[in-house]
């Protein structure tokens, strides 16, 4: 099967399936290994110093001669150490979250590197394009872990960067198989990136307590908590429910701060506590229900998607 796309082409990809870059998640086996199998692979830098990154470069460069990224989220204070280890390192695809693109725009594509911005809503996506981005992420607040303040679903959003944006749209948020995948092509996507259901896979670098909690969780089971601060979705454990409690309490922000602290991300996600951790996840985990290799799920995802187009052209008439 072959698939050709804006975003196939953009980045010279056999499958226009993202893989996000996770904090804790997405280290260079889990990058090297979407790659290998046709999609694009993402280092997620948001957990590493800049010379870890640069092992984890140098790493997924030996295990994939295919083309692979890295996600810089942009709140990093050492956000420049990050893009600049990047750019040393000769990677050609970036993609940035949270914060202004157009700081870094000018570097990257003067290095000749593919940007690309995660946006939550129309306006940033058009800020995203101005900038100079080559395509964007359209994030419904289906996904784990950080969130826009406006909650758009993916499905009322990405429709609507399609029609307003002319670089090619990537759909997220809540996509987990083939019928997801299928949707948001529908929507005008020219690709998705995928968080969660790479997230519970062999090659992440996540505990494994935290990839079981994703296979046990059902649809009513992530929340999304700390609006004041910075939404967040979540599956829910002690922690999470406190944190709800909080906010109906009213706590101020610099308390709210205090309850999250700083390292639950890892406590949870790379460390396995179940109780105190932040168990970062979107809404589409009631669909995971195992812990495949990723050669095994994009395997599955590709038949998933032909079994999908089989099922709409058959009721084309």
């Amino acid at each position: 099967m072959e698939m050709t796309t804006k975003i196939t082409e953009l980045f010279g990809i056999d499958f226009p399936i993202i893989q996000a870059g996770m904090v804790w998640v997405s280290g260079w086996k889990l990058a090297s290994a979407v790659s290998n199998c046709g999609g694009l692979g993402l280092i997620g830098s948001g957990s590493m110093k800049p010379e870890l990154l640069r092992e984890h470069i140098q790493k997924c460069k030996t295990a994939t001669n295919k083309p692979f990224g890295v996600n810089i989220p942009l709140l990093r204070g050492d956000a420049d150490q990050l893009v600049k280890v990047t750019v040393e390192e000769g990677v050609k695809i970036v993609f940035t979250s949270a914060g202004h693109p157009k700081k870094f725009a000018g570097l990257l594509k003067e290095n000749g590197i593919k940007l690309v911005h995660v946006v939550p809503n129309v306006k940033y996506g058009l800020k995203a394009q101005e900038a100079g981005c080559d395509a964007v992420v359209g994030e419904g607040v289906e996904a784990g872990g950080h969130n826009g303040a406006d909650q758009i679903t993916t499905f009322a959003l990405i429709p609507q960067l399609v029609d307003a944006l002319e670089v090619p749209v990537i759909a997220a948020g809540g996509i987990v198989d083939g019928k997801g995948i299928v949707a948001a092509l529908s929507l005008g996507a020219e690709g998705v990136q995928i968080g969660t259901r790479f997230a519970a896979t062999v090659e992440s670098s996540a505990h494994e307590n935290y990839k079981r909690k994703i296979i046990e969780a059902g649809d009513n089971d992530t929340v999304l908590a700390f609006r004041k601060i910075g939404l967040v979705r979540l599956i829910k454990n002690d922690f999470a429910l406190r944190a709800l409690k909080a906010e109906e309490e009213c706590w101020d922000e610099g308390k709210l701060k205090e309850l999250l602290g700083n390292k639950r991300e890892r406590a949870g996600i790379f460390e396995g506590d179940l109780i105190e951790g932040e168990l970062e996840a979107g809404q589409g985990v009631g669909l995971i229900k195992d812990i495949p290799t990723v050669k095994e799920l994009m395997e599955r995802l590709i038949g998933e998607i032909n079994l999908s187009l089989n099922k709409i052209n058959s009721i084309i008439h």
